[in-house]
């Protein structure tokens, strides 16, 4: 148990830091120093070895490159729920799995509704269906020291299918135009990966140096690269150093010791620095025409109506046909509020965002695009953060 709290500690203060980070971008985004900001994202990085050639913008580095690293941590975490954690057993995962769905459903289903006679909108129904798992702890935390574990526990298993849809979602519809060369290239490595997994090779760096091959062929392959980071973790052992014949010593699994040494640098600086990255919006780039625009009022309503609706929606319905149960101590007031909480994308949907309209936009509608997914996430949080302390005050009293 102490090792959730701390999760939920390092969690919960990541989502902190991400607001800030979130914010800075907008004060500079804002200010002469704009210009800098802006010069800096758009400056190019590459290297050249052979035939391969990498030249991109710091802005895609950051999305391609380091959230990859986050997408490894999501991978490794999402293997140690379903084996040894909260997920591990069809009780125990059956209504968060079920809360996620209704949570990418039904929100995906608004936008629909929303941009149904727009064509060029569609391509972003997968926007308002991620929850930020990091951001909506962080808000839950604030919410007072009164906010049973097991709640805190059932919106990290939320988020956690929430994210193993966004990932099978982005691999599906978000790939550009495939490779064949670089296809059959990741297939190999994959099969490397799982032939070091078979031989039970405990040590992680035949896994990381593969890994990272495989995020340059899924890289040039059209599929997004971050994808190489989840496939790279389903590999990495969640068993320790043999300590008998028989015997296992689970004190270090290199799993675990890389889930432990990546959480601080993902939460911490990968995050923080993505949101840095793609929440400064300038205000002055902003038309009414643009804010108006069928597409982030589909991403706003979606996240705010639609995700607290799906995830309580299905919830009750499970519930209702006996498909599965209230956690221990937890109301449906919780529930609700948690809800909330999960209309807030932000990290995930700005990820989104840009895979499926940052190519070719114009500007304006850029940054009321990414306004939008912000003002959700905003209007989110402190609905559910005014609801959950109000509803913990009076369980107090």
């Amino acid at each position: 148990m102490k090792g959730y709290k701390d999760f939920f500690q390092l969690e919960s203060a990541g989502g902190l830091v991400l607001m800030g980070a979130a914010l800075i971008a907008l004060i500079v985004a804002n200010t002469p120093l704009s210009v800098f900001y802006n010069e800096a994202l758009e400056f190019k990085v590459g290297f050249h070895v052979g035939p391969l050639t990498l030249n991109k913008p710091l802005l895609l580095w950051i999305n391609d490159g380091l959230m990859a690293v986050f997408f490894l941590l999501v991978g490794l975490e999402v293997k140690r729920e379903i084996v040894i954690g909260h997920l591990s057993t069809l009780k125990q995962a059956i209504l968060p799995a079920i809360a996620a769905f209704g949570g990418m459903l039904v929100p995906a289903a608004i936008y629909f509704a929303t941009t149904f006679n727009h064509p060029h909108a569609l391509s972003g129904w997968a926007i308002p269906t991620a929850t930020d798992i990091a951001f909506a702890l962080g808000v839950l935390t604030l919410a007072g020291k009164k906010v049973p574990l097991p709640l805190k526990t059932f919106l990290l298993s939320v988020a956690i299918f929430d994210d193993l849809g966004a990932i099978v979602i982005i691999a599906l519809f978000y790939a550009d135009t495939l490779s064949l060369v670089y296809g059959i290239a990741a297939v190999l490595i994959v099969a490397a990966l799982c032939t070091v997994a078979f031989f039970r090779i405990k040590s992680l760096i035949p896994y990381l140096i593969l890994g990272l091959v495989l995020w340059v062929a899924v890289l040039k392959s059209g599929v997004h690269a971050t994808l190489a980071g989840v496939v790279t973790a389903m590999f990495i052992p969640l068993k320790g150093r043999s300590s008998g014949a028989d015997a296992v010593d689970m004190q270090d699994p290199p799993l675990i010791k890389l889930e432990h040494t990546l959480h601080p640098w993902v939460s911490f600086g990968v995050l923080p620095l993505f949101a840095f990255a793609n929440s400064g919006i300038s205000l002055f780039d902003i038309s009414i025409q643009a804010i108006t625009e069928v597409a982030p009022l589909g991403i706003f309503l979606g996240l705010v109506l639609g995700k607290p609706l799906g995830v309580c929606l299905l919830s009750y319905i499970a519930v209702g046909l006996k498909m599965a149960s209230l956690p221990a101590g937890i109301r449906w007031g919780h529930i609700f509020g948690v809800s909330l909480l999960c209309g807030i994308g932000f990290t995930m949907s700005f990820f989104i965002y840009s895979l499926a309209f940052e190519v070719g936009a114009a500007p304006s509608t850029q940054a009321a695009g990414r306004l939008s997914i912000l003002a959700a996430s905003l209007v989110s949080g402190t609905a559910g953060f005014l609801f959950l302390r109000a509803k913990l005050k009076s369980a107090k009293s």
